[in-house]
């Protein structure tokens, strides 16, 4: 199960410029995502993000 960024993120970036993902799983497109085919389920983009938008589970499974 990989991890995913919610609608909650407010693109501060803090989950790519200040935490590098260990694997490069987080993408930078319009909104940021985590690539489900890379996310190792490691979790420490989890203490990262401020506004607690990174959730586990893949989004594909969120209506």
């Amino acid at each position: 199960m990989a991890y995913h960024i919610t609608s909650n993120c407010v693109a501060c970036g803090d989950c790519v410029y200040l935490f590098q993902c260990p694997v490069g799983a987080i993408i930078e497109d319009e909104i940021y995502r985590i690539e489900a085919t890379l996310c190792t389920d490691c979790g420490s983009c989890i203490d990262v993000c401020l506004v607690d938008a990174i959730k586990p589970g893949d989004n594909s499974l969120i209506a």
